[in-house]
């Protein structure tokens, strides 16, 4: 097993290269506007730290969101047309997920991600491997109630401190995590998986207008 993980649903634009068993190498930069100039050269880095041959890899593994439209794409986009290349499978796996993984909490807590417009896209669970429900979308304030008193993991957490008084680390995804995740579930028999499709949860910033002026020549 060789997996390949990506994910640009946040400002973290983040890859690495898992052998089923531990992390062969990892790269992992913040920058919410060059998720389209960043991934590609960090697949390399990752391939040249691990000196391997992207024909090496078995199976993609992309983190799907929730996030924002623009830099969400630049990676589910790459992730298929890897897939696509080689013939291997894509793994999808919720954002949030990678997060939760990564801070191997083993008690109820909560994921939040910057989503903009001042709101947080969120996710409770149970533990590190455990979802509760479904990803959301709401405004910090209009779920500190509900998340009173659980520890609240990523940046959403760090940038409302008021509604989030328990904020973990880590802060950014890591493509790390999420490939370790993917390891564990492909290991247990392979459930668990999304469909390689964005989950954007809200209506892109960018709309057709409406009520078009209709200009005719004279």
């Amino acid at each position: 097993m060789l997996l390949l993980a990506m994910d640009t649903a946040t400002p973290a634009v983040t890859v690495a290269l898992h052998d089923g068993e531990s992390v062969v190498a990892a790269s992992s930069q913040v920058d919410a506007r060059r998720h389209g100039e960043l991934l590609l050269p960090a697949v390399d880095r990752v391939l040249a730290e691990a000196g391997l041959k992207l024909d090496a890899v078995t199976g993609i593994v992309v983190g799907v969101g929730p996030g924002p439209y623009t830099g969400l794409r630049v990676g589910l986009v790459t992730a298929a047309a890897f897939a696509s290349a080689l013939g291997v499978p894509v793994h999808g796996l919720c954002t949030l997920d990678g997060l939760a993984y990564a801070s191997g909490i083993d008690e109820p807590f909560a994921v939040a991600t910057d989503a903009r417009r001042k709101e947080v896209y969120w996710a409770r669970y149970e533990d590190s491997r455990t979802r509760v429900g479904d990803a959301s979308v709401d405004r910090p304030a209009d779920i500190a109630e509900s998340l009173a008193g659980l520890p609240v993991v990523g940046a959403g957490a760090l940038l409302y401190p008021d509604a989030f008084p328990d904020a973990r680390e880590p802060e950014h995804q890591s493509a790390a995590a999420l490939a370790g995740l993917a390891a564990e579930r492909l290991g247990a028999g392979g459930g668990g998986f999304l469909d390689p499709q964005p989950m954007y949860l809200r209506r892109p910033d960018a709309q057709v207008p409406k009520n078009y002026k209709v200009v005719t020549p004279k």
